[in-house]
């Protein structure tokens, strides 16, 4: 196919300052491939970073990508221009103390964002075309997408691998009682698959609507996170002793506090939302102590579970199209975060389609 020397892109200049406009195609090395975007999905992390001042412009966001290969460069033998894939932006270096202790997301080349669409590497899904660097292409960061699998499936690969990760590190087991605080689409994929695992999900969100989608998408119960008798609700719900696990899916301390009171003596709240800066949960350490609960947290993916959370999207073990609620083209970005921040009651995933 003829590739453009430009192309459009949603460019953020600053809070408040999200332009559509043209940018130069990204030039592509040796060991490099260009992927034409052709669905992006719109994470709460993306969304953090254009309403704050996190990250200095300019910057081309989005990272939950799917597309083709349009361009490989001379040294590239393993992929070819026409293959469908998904773009995973962080792969570690597999050699630091982090990688050796299976800590992934804590290594430092993990950390850096290389994949690009221009400007200081972002991601770049939020672009026409996303340039693919050498240590990605060659270490497992690009997914071949199965026929039958369309790009909009293909794109919650890398959340799916996100909730992955958290539930294999909360020691998720079949039978278990999983308490799950927010119903949208990450409390959602929580718990389609707990219930693929053989848990036994219960949600709890504010919005009626959601609620009422968690029933739907086979959660054991859903329950309003504001209701009075929310305590007794999960008690009766699990026979006096209270949930196995909880995972904290919102950023809300009321939703802390609900999950240590609900969680049973020897079980685990897990964080998996990430908090504002200055927020500070007072805790007694001997409700830990006395209760042997134990508190973790859950940051980003995980390399060891990608082939998994590939497969789970793929065979369609979990139904991701049912979180789609919304398309936008990329011109209209700024539309889809206003509607993310400010959801309609039929509002869930958000994709981006270039």
């Amino acid at each position: 196919m003829d590739i453009p020397e430009r192309m459009h892109a949603a460019v953020f200049y600053g809070v408040g300052d999200l332009r559509y406009e043209q940018v130069p195609v990204p030039a592509v090395e040796a060991e490099e491939v260009l992927v034409q975007v052709r669905a992006c999905g719109l994470c709460q992390s993306d969304i953090k970073k254009l309403r704050y001042p996190l990250l200095d412009p300019p910057r081309i966001f989005g990272h939950e990508t799917s597309g083709t290969i349009v361009r490989v460069g001379a040294a590239v033998t393993d992929w070819q221009p026409g293959d469908r894939v998904v773009v995973m932006h962080h792969i570690p270096c597999f050699h630091c103390p982090y990688c050796l202790n299976e800590n992934y997301s804590m290594c430092r080349v993990y950390k850096e964002v290389t994949t690009t669409a221009g400007f200081i590497p972002s991601g770049g899904g939020f672009a026409e075309y996303v340039k693919v660097p050498g240590h990605i292409v060659r270490s497992g960061g690009l997914i071949a997408i199965p026929e039958g699998v369309s790009f909009e499936e293909a794109s919650f690969v890398e959340p799916t691998n996100c909730c992955l990760k958290a539930i294999k590190k909360a020691q998720v087991q079949p039978g278990q009682t999983i308490l799950i605080t927010g119903a949208g689409p990450i409390g959602l994929m929580f718990a389609m698959l707990c219930r693929h695992f053989g848990a036994r999900p219960i949600v709890t969100d504010l919005l009626p609507s959601r609620i009422e989608r968690a029933k739907n998408l086979g959660a054991a119960a859903a329950l309003d996170a504001a209701a009075a008798d929310l305590a007794q609700q999960v008690r009766a719900l699990t026979g006096g002793l209270g949930v196995d696990t909880a995972l904290l899916a919102v950023p809300s301390t009321r939703a802390f506090d609900q999950a240590l009171a609900l969680t049973r003596k020897g079980g685990r709240i897990l964080f998996f939302a990430e908090f504002p800066e200055a927020v500070q949960i007072p805790l007694d350490p001997n409700v830990l102590y006395r209760q042997e609960i134990d508190l973790m947290g859950s940051y980003s993916s995980s390399y060891k579970v990608q082939s998994l959370a590939a497969q789970i999207v793929f065979e369609r073990l979990i139904d991701v199209s049912a979180l789609i609620s919304d398309f936008y083209p990329l011109a209209e970005l700024a539309a889809a975060v206003e509607q993310a921040l400010h959801p309609a009651p039929e509002t869930c995933k958000i994709l981006i389609r270039p």
